[in-house]
Order: C-alpha cells, then sequence, then structure tokens
C-alpha cells in the first residue's frame, strides 16, 4: 500500500521538478565534498548542509531552488534550512541521480 503512494507522490513531485529545471533552477548538492567529486550533477553548486544556513547569500535571488544529496534525508533539512530563512519556492529534489536524469528527460 505505501509503494502506492510514494509513486503517486513521486510523479508529482518528478513533474515539477522537471518544470522547474526546465525554468532555470538553482541546482544544489548538499553533500560533502568528496560525495560530490565521486559524481554529481553538472551544473550544480556544492553547499554541503552544514554550510547551508552560513551561506544563505549564494540562494538570494534564486528562484526555484533545487536541493538533493544521496538520500533525500540532507536535502530535506536544507529545505527546512532554507524555507525558515525565507526563501518559498524550494523542492526536495532527494538523490542525485534523479536530479540528473530529470535533466537529461
Amino acid at each position: 500500500m505505501f509503494g502506492i503512494f510514494k509513486n503517486i507522490f513521486s510523479k508529482k513531485n518528478t513533474i515539477q521538478m522537471e518544470k522547474s529545471i526546465k525554468e532555470g533552477a538553482f541546482l544544489v548538492d548538499v553533500r560533502t565534498p568528496a560525495e560530490f567529486a565521486e559524481g554529481h550533477v553538472n551544473g550544480s553548486t556544492n553547499i554541503p548542509l552544514d554550510k547551508v544556513a552560513s551561506q544563505l547569500e549564494k540562494f538570494k535571488g534564486k528562484d526555484p531552488i533545487i536541493v538533493f544529496c544521496r538520500s533525500g534525508n540532507r536535502s530535506g533539512q536544507a529545505k527546512m534550512i532554507l524555507e525558515q530563512n525565507g526563501f518559498k519556492n524550494v523542492i526536495n529534489g532527494g538523490i542525485w541521480q534523479d536530479v540528473k536524469e530529470a535533466i537529461s528527460k
């Protein structure tokens, strides 16, 4: 049963993410620099989760913003930090490979 709901919500989020990418979204990988170096989305910026709050200036004027990581957990935290600091159009892209795939569509 859970899988059905997951598929429904994931599809909506994927469509929104693809639309945002076409609109020129600011792509932010919140993994560590070492993880980023092992593989990343072309055109993305690496701002590790522990630096997001201290680097809010880098997000100003960017709309929409897509944050992503290895599992979706850190990007969820990054989304919360950004929203708590007044950023409105923030999307948790989940895992970086999903964002990479969405770009190629």
